[in-house]
């Protein structure tokens, strides 16, 4: 593979690197997931690493964090070779990693979990008042509210996320290593944490930061190196890369077109699952829609606006009231198996925690849905290897072996699993729930397609997402929430970002009556 390699910073800045990594190779058994890859950061850059799903970004920085030893290669700190016996040792040298997935314990603190491992004593005993203190500070500066004597485990998931950050910058940080610390932030919260990053880079700390989203490398970093399939494709300023250059090199290849084109949904097509009047307490009250036969259907709001909790309690997550109907029926779902025999499948946002069985293996998590398909009344082994061989296949699933774990398999690899498993359901209506949370760019249109070959057959598809670009790429028509009621419903001309905030925000406000069931049959909301 040729390398670009422009002049390095520390030479035009007249610094030298904090800390380089040459020729870094990482292998799990036969499985080689990281090739030769050189890197270096300066003090005050923020030097980002970009790829696909599975190109070995966390990897690379799980090295450079001490929690992996590189199979090749050496690491270089301040001049001189360094092995970590593990991250402990790493962050005794100052470098500190914020991971992807978050390494809290849920049942400890705010504070407990800031000071872990690091705890103040006074008089021999945990000065919980000192630690206490020091943490509100710290969450001050991330302006996050949280009650410090809070345990982790009842947070939401972007405090819990604001919570290791505030736990990182807490040490003697000299190199910060940031592994898509923004997947589950809101748009307020990711500037607050980018001024931080701006404040540490400003005190000479250095950053590596990994992320999939090529605006936020745009906006934060100085520089960003590639990898392809465990390969270095190089290292750029990013001021000379538009985020096309980085899509093309990420990938190898243009993507010119990153959505399908949409095709029409058929006239007079008929409602396949109603909704009248549903409420979800403390989340949702009296939404009504309807989602029609071969439609996309996107569901826009900002946090909190009760759109996962509203279809959470639809499918028997959470109680709910209302009138549901599927097929012009009415249905009353208490579990969501009763949901899937409906036809009604449901992808979770949280694939980690509540769409994979991350220890088990690929076939077990694949067929665990739809397992009596495969039980006759004993489970059918060499069924279920031939759905996986055809899963891999038809969702591009890239692995080397079959016979790990789903916890080993990148994040977009794991939501192609997930859909895999959905789809062997066989349903009729699908409810996405932030389906390329997380995801690369390569691996979003993948999916974008995908969604559009489901359409083609028939299916339905309910889209809840955060991506404003996403909904208006392949949504037919977009139900917009906030505070758990309907504002609007835009398509046709209207499907626009500023007419979508605009409902979001509570600026403008039409509030659908709730239809007769004959109209709602008809088509109209």
């Amino acid at each position: 593979m040729t390398r670009t390699e422009p002049d390095s910073l520390a030479s035009r800045s007249g610094l030298a690197p904090v800390l380089v990594g040459r020729g870094l190779s990482m292998a799990f058994g036969p499985v080689e997931v990281l090739h030769a890859v050189d890197i270096d950061v300066v003090p005050g850059e923020v030097h980002a690493v970009l790829g696909e799903n599975g190109a070995g970004k966390s990897t690379l920085l799980k090295l450079v964090g001490g929690y992996h030893t590189p199979t090749a290669g050496e690491i270089v700190l301040d001049g001189e070779p360094v092995h970590f016996r593990d991250s402990t040792a790493a962050e005794a040298a100052g470098i500190v990693m914020i991971h992807q997935e978050l390494s809290l314990v849920p049942d400890l603190t705010v504070e407990e979990n800031v000071f872990l491992g690091h705890e103040r004593h006074r008089f021999g005993f945990v000065d919980y008042r000192s630690q206490q203190r020091s943490t509100r500070e710290l969450l001050a500066t991330l302006r996050t509210r949280v009650d410090v004597t809070r345990r982790v485990r009842q947070l939401s998931v972007s405090q819990a996320q604001m919570v290791e950050i505030a736990k990182a910058v807490s040490r003697d940080v000299r190199i910060l290593c940031m592994d898509e610390p923004t997947d589950v932030l809101t748009g307020t919260e990711t500037e607050v944490l980018f001024d931080l990053v701006r404040h540490l880079t400003d005190d000479g700390v250095a950053v590596l930061y990994v992320s999939h989203k090529l605006d936020e490398i745009k906006t934060i970093a100085d520089r960003v190196t590639i990898l392809r399939d465990g390969d270095k494709v190089g290292t750029f300023q990013v001021g000379d890369l538009t985020p096309t250059d980085m899509a093309r090199r990420m990938v190898g290849r243009d993507l010119a077109d990153m959505y399908p084109a949409k095709q029409p949904v058929p006239e007079g097509a008929e409602p396949v699952l109603e909704l009248d009047d549903v409420t979800v307490p403390g989340h949702a009250e009296g939404v009504s829609f309807a989602l029609r036969k071969g439609e996309v259907l996107g569901l826009a709001g900002l946090v909190g606006a009760g759109r996962t909790e509203l279809f959470e309690g639809v499918i028997g997550l959470r109680p709910a009231s209302g009138r549901v109907r599927k097929d012009g029926a009415r249905v009353h779902w208490r579990h969501p198996e009763d949901a899937k025999h409906a036809g009604v499948a449901y992808l979770t946002e949280d694939r980690k925690g509540k769409g994979l069985l991350l220890r088990s293996g690929l076939r077990e998590n694949l067929t665990l849905q739809a397992l009596e398909r495969f039980a006759r009344p004993f489970t059918d082994i060499r069924k279920e290897r031939a759905a996986l061989h055809r899963a891999v296949e038809e969702f591009d699933v890239r692995v080397a072996r079959l016979d790990v774990p789903a916890g080993a398999l990148s994040g977009g690899n794991q939501q192609k699993l997930v859909l895999a498993k959905l789809m062997l359901t066989t349903p009729d209506v699908v409810i996405l729930d932030e389906p390329t949370r997380g995801i690369d760019v390569g691996t979003k249109r993948q999916i974008y397609f995908y969604v559009a070959e489901l359409i083609a057959k028939g299916t339905s598809v309910v889209l809840i997402s955060s991506e404003l670009p996403e909904l208006l790429g392949l949504a037919h028509r977009i139900v917009v929430m906030q505070d758990g009621r309907v504002k609007g419903i835009v398509e046709g001309d209207d499907m626009n970002e500023e007419t979508i905030m605009a409902y979001a925000t509570g600026l403008r406000h039409d509030p659908p009556s709730v239809p007769a069931r004959a109209e709602v049959r008809r088509g109209a909301v």
